[in-house]
């Protein structure tokens, strides 16, 4: 399908990149230098224009009133939004705005291919033009993974690839992020898809069980009782998904260890071990390692598994994905719910869960999404359908309750604007400039740096180091090269101190002082 976009960035060599990426996908362009010229192309084209990228890096551009004129001429058209990084508050504010999606630069050319062939097809179907489909029925490809952002990209590929091979691979990233999906794309994609996938979870299963649920075991007391296949035999020829691999009992680690090892499963009642052939895939929300060192994990079974790791990302740190999951969500929901018209949502609820950190992750939104779409009123989602996000905050934006002024031996952290080096956006009318002015005096409170300790005497420097360190950290949302950069010390080094201090950088306030 041939489709008009309009490419608005006052970069020169942009632009030319831009045209003949997007001409290379079949698709007429119309470029602009400025808003207000790309305003001037837009009202001459647009019957034709079914999708507009627009680079607003500079902090001043999203509240310039341009996503607001252009809805005006054509409230429909999807706006795809180019932003800084580290810049997450201006990609929510342009979501806010009625921006369709959000890309964080540096992006490559790919990946805003990508968007635009989304945008083109949310324009001609009112939709992304796939179903999200739950990970637990049907079969799962990567094509229904969304993967809007980098982080997220990257481990696509990744499983991709593994997916043409039989080696281990072992799934890490916190609960709810998307490992099972991930799993059974990796089966889908690969040779074995017309086998079975079988999936078990060790943390759900009674320790004393266990190796009988993956082994096999023979009924006790039941003479003549024929055996009882365990998940390996389930899944001869196909693949096995091993959930939370971390709560495997020490003497069940013992067994898969030979049974990797050998290519070999011990059956019940000292009967000959049999040949499997199996693909193992692991998933697991610790750290493995830290389970090895702490006596918990077996060293030598954790080499034998951890031949290719994928680190899927919290969704804390791929808030691109986000607007895209709500609207599929929101879809399949609604057709799930046998809704006469398919529910939306508007810019407001997609900016409100775009600046929501989510610690359940992909799980919690979808439980999110599908609470409103079943309690909904009207044919649109707005903010008023998700009140437990917008307490929450509200919540995060209250003061502090500890008033009172600063003592004069605390060092206070710069505003967002003045550690980013941002222009600060326009003024806001009273009740936003209040809640902004509410907002900066609760994270300097939460994040004040204390220069002496209880005795009155200077703190080592170490300590004062590795509390900022925390605090880039969590202020960046764990941008390892903005971190690095506004410290002014390399990611090399920053990488090493972050060892040195046993910091996590997806939870830099854990084990914290």
């Amino acid at each position: 399908m041939t489709a008009h976009i309009l490419v608005i960035d006052d970069d020169a060599v942009q632009r030319r990149s831009l045209k003949a990426a997007i001409e290379g996908l079949g698709h007429v362009v119309h470029l602009a230098d400025s808003d207000q010229a790309g305003l001037d192309v837009f009202r001459r084209h647009r019957h034709e224009i079914v999708a507009v990228l627009a680079d607003l890096s500079a902090p001043e551009r999203i509240g310039n009133g341009f996503l607001d004129a252009l809805g005006d001429l054509h409230a429909s058209v999807p706006v795809i939004v180019q932003t800084s990084e580290g810049a997450t508050r201006r990609a929510i504010e342009a979501m806010r705005a009625g921006a369709f999606d959000f890309l964080v630069k540096p992006c490559s050319i790919e990946r805003i291919c990508g968007a635009i062939q989304s945008a083109v097809k949310f324009n001609s179907n009112g939709s992304l033009g796939r179903p999200g489909r739950r990970s637990r029925t049907g079969a799962v490809g990567f094509g229904d993974i969304v993967a809007a952002s980098s982080a997220m990209a990257r481990a696509v590929d990744l499983g991709r690839r593994a997916a043409h091979s039989v080696i281990p691979v072992m799934l890490e990233g916190e609960s709810g992020v998307g490992k099972d999906m991930m799993a059974r794309a990796i089966h889908t994609t690969s040779e074995r898809s017309a086998r079975p996938f079988v999936t078990i979870n060790c943390a759900a299963v009674p320790p004393s069980l266990i190796e009988g649920v993956l082994f096999g075991h023979d009924p006790a007391g039941v003479p003549g009782e024929a055996q009882i296949p365990g998940k390996f035999a389930e899944a001869e020829g196909g693949t096995l998904f091993i959930e939370e691999i971390s709560e495997l009992p020490a003497h069940v680690q013992a067994k898969l260890l030979s049974v990797v090892h050998n290519g070999e499963v011990e059956l019940p009642g000292g009967k000959r071990p049999r040949k499997i052939n199996v693909r193992l895939v692991l998933a697991t929300n610790k750290d493995l390692i830290e389970e090895v060192k702490a006596g918990r994990f077996r060293e030598d079974l954790y080499y034998r598994l951890n031949v290719y790791p994928i680190t899927i990302a919290a969704l804390r740190r791929r808030k691109e994905d986000i607007p895209h999951l709500a609207r599929a969500f929101v879809e399949r929901f609604s057709a799930e719910q046998r809704l006469a018209k398919p529910l939306t949502i508007d810019a407001g609820a997609l900016a409100l869960l775009t600046g929501h950190d989510w610690p359940g992750n992909i799980r919690q939104l979808e439980n999110t999404v599908y609470r409103a779409v079943v309690l909904a009123e009207g044919p649109v989602l707005g903010e008023r359908d998700f009140p437990q996000i917008a307490a929450q905050k509200i919540s995060d934006l209250a003061p502090t309750a500890a008033g009172g002024g600063r003592n004069r031996n605390e060092v206070v952290p710069a505003t967002q604007a003045e550690v980013s080096g941002h222009i600060p956006p326009a003024p806001q009318p009273a009740e936003s400039a209040a809640s902004d002015r509410i907002a900066t005096a609760s994270e300097i409170a939460a994040n004040v740096i204390i220069s002496t300790d209880e005795a009155g005497n200077v703190r080592k420097l170490a300590e004062i180091e590795e509390e900022l360190i925390r605090f880039a950290l969590k202020f960046y949302r764990g941008q390892m090269s903005q971190v690095a950069r506004k410290l002014g010390i390399g990611r090399s080094t920053l990488y090493r101190k972050l060892k040195d201090y046993g910091i996590d950088p997806d939870d830099p306030q854990k084990h914290a002082a």
